[in-house]
């Protein structure tokens, strides 16, 4: 039989936590499942454990950092990422560790978007901060996800082992679907039914500080994963603006074959070298990100 693990990152979730993991085994009776405690000061762990748990603890505060440790030490052959908050119901546990025990999927990737998210969120910030997300992640890989943000996902063996998890936060789920999108990993997308936290349960997301994490997160990926489109488009920038202040300068020179603007034809001349070496690191760094890619399909033939 095939061994499913349920992860659940905590951090103070002592209202909720009883339910989700009982819903959980409820619905996925064989699996294991896992919460690890970042942290909590209100029980959380000890209310965990009694609902039938194993309990683990990640000092690291984060998410990322929690999820890191669950990809490292834990092992199985389909692994369920939920949330501790109860606000993702157990009736689709089955389906998406059907997907990737049985269709070898290697995300599955429950989608609030296309479901309840809107109605049942009270945060609007959030609502415009997932769908600004959704834009440009699709926008810059080029793909169709509905939900980048979402915390129900589940994962094959290869994925979680072969996924370096970079991130410390909240920003986590972004790395993963871009990591995915990169590499190549068969991704499928399951609406799935999503209730606002119960009253007392209080969101760990900062709106702000946590939005502006994500959106760095993502053209920092965006760098790393497509150097020569990223470098190119700063590199046109700079030539825009080398061109705008060559202008003046050439219609003095027409007019009167002398060059009075030396300082703005200094500036013109500095943005043209600028983007030149610009879209020279894009065809270098992307020959180097191609050799990873290379590299990291031969470490997934092993």
């Amino acid at each position: 039989m095939s061994k499913i693990a349920v992860l659940i990152p905590c951090y103070n979730e002592a209202i909720t936590i009883e339910k989700v993991v009982k819903d959980y085994h409820a619905a996925l009776p064989e699996a294991d499942i896992y919460v690890y405690d970042n942290n909590s000061t209100d029980g959380t762990d000890e209310i965990a454990r009694k609902a039938g748990a194993i309990v683990r603890y990640e000092y690291r505060q984060g998410k990322g950092n929690v999820i890191r440790s669950m990809f490292r030490n834990i092992d199985a052959d389909c692994y369920l990422m939920i949330d501790g908050d109860d606000t993702y119901p157990a009736e689709n546990a089955r389906e998406m560790c059907d997907l990737v025990l049985n269709k070898g999927v290697d995300m599955v990737i429950g989608d609030r978007l296309s479901s309840t998210y809107f109605q049942e969120n009270k945060r609007p910030f959030h609502n415009a901060g997932n769908k600004s997300v959704r834009f440009l992640i699709n926008k810059i890989f080029k793909s169709n996800v509905k939900d980048i943000m979402t915390g129900y996902r589940a994962f094959s063996r290869p994925f979680v082992k072969n996924f370096p998890v970079l991130s410390k936060g909240f920003e986590i789920e972004t790395e993963m679907t871009i990591h995915a999108l990169d590499k190549n990993f068969l991704l499928e997308e399951i609406p799935v039914e999503y209730r606002d936290r119960p009253e007392g349960s209080v969101s760990k997301l900062n709106t702000v500080s946590d939005g502006i994490k994500v959106i760095m997160t993502i053209f920092r990926l965006f760098s790393e994963y497509r150097p020569l489109r990223f470098f190119s488009i700063l590199a046109s920038l700079m030539s825009v603006l080398g061109i705008g202040f060559m202008i003046p300068v050439l219609i003095d020179y027409f007019k009167t074959g002398l060059v009075y603007r030396f300082p703005t034809l200094f500036v013109c001349i500095g943005c043209l070298i600028i983007a030149a070496l610009l879209f020279a690191c894009g065809i270098i760094l992307h020959a180097v990100a191609k050799k990873h890619k290379m590299l990291f399909e031969l470490l997934m033939n092993r």
